[in-house]
């Protein structure tokens, strides 16, 4: 009788182990799994998009970072900005477009104002946030000359121009614009224009013919433009925080997760010096998707 005991001793503490190292596993797994769910499964990431858009690099890198990031559950832009230069602000459009269309979900936050080519990035977004208060629309493009012939003239400044190409000087402040020129950039302006509008309706699902309707260039205010179906729902940044979170299926307070630029001492003093008093906007014209107003001048 001992001897058998003794026989099963070894079996039942075998299975005893392997039944501790089971519960082990099991233990392990559990918290395992919470820390996912609460520790890297719970996370928006936020894009700022503030000031005059100059530059797209920087942002297309974040929204496309964010987008391939597994652990991030959506983002959202939020977005302070008249917009500026159509190139960057087409290519955040293109990015942000492509986010969508990969599953990610994707929301754009009006802040204060959203206007021009904010409101263009805005259009690709899943869903568009605003205040009540919020400067939004002013879908409509502008290129901007100076003519300084009289004031060259008065101190006695007589440029000479040498050039290939009938239109290779064309906005040249030391003289008049011609008639064929004028017509010349306005074609420009309008097939810009057109881009925008299919933009808007393309991002927003609304037909072109409603769109134009409304591509004045007009400001609006959020809930003119919630009326407009320009927007999809009144309330600031927490309200889109609360509703990406809902819909991606995150229990409790999500993590947010922002990044910002590093900017060394030489960069800030290249952009204090060079950015604000050589390149200045008014003396190199360029496309804009900008709403512009006199501080802004």
């Amino acid at each position: 009788m001992v001897d058998s005991e003794r026989k099963k001793s070894p079996l039942a503490k075998r299975l005893l182990f392997l039944a501790l190292i089971l519960l082990a596993l099991v233990g392990i797994s559990s918290i395992t799994s919470e820390w996912v769910q609460q520790g890297t499964k719970n996370r928006i990431g936020i894009v700022d998009i503030t000031g005059l858009i100059s530059d797209s690099q920087y942002i297309v890198n974040q929204v496309k970072k964010f987008r391939q990031d597994k652990r991030i559950r959506g983002i959202i832009l939020r977005i302070d900005s008249p917009g500026g230069a159509v190139g960057p602000s087409q290519e955040i459009y293109n990015e942000v477009l492509k986010t969508r269309e990969s599953g990610k979900t994707i929301y754009a936050s009006m802040g204060a104002l959203a206007a021009s080519g904010g409101y263009y990035i805005a259009s690709a977004a899943e869903k568009i946030f605003a205040n009540p208060g919020t400067l939004t629309g002013s879908i409509g493009v502008i290129m901007v000359f100076s003519n300084a012939k009289g004031l060259m003239e008065k101190i006695g400044l007589q440029p000479e121009i040498v050039k290939a190409g009938e239109y290779k000087d064309i906005g040249s402040p030391a003289r008049a614009m011609s008639e064929k020129e004028r017509n010349l950039l306005q074609s420009v302006v309008t097939d810009v224009h057109q881009q925008f509008i299919e933009a808007v309706a393309s991002g927003r699902d609304i037909s072109v013919e409603k769109v134009t309707k409304i591509a004045d260039g007009r400001i609006l205010t959020g809930r003119q433009a919630y009326s407009l179906n320009l927007v999809d729902q009144m309330g600031g940044l927490q309200v889109s925080i609360d509703q990406i979170a809902h819909k991606v299926g995150i229990i409790g307070a999500p993590k947010i997760i922002k990044e910002t630029p590093r900017v060394g001492f030489l960069d800030w003093v290249l952009k204090s010096t060079v950015n604000q008093s050589l390149i200045n906007r008014s003396s190199i014209p360029s496309l804009q998707y900008t709403w512009h107003f006199n501080s802004l001048h």
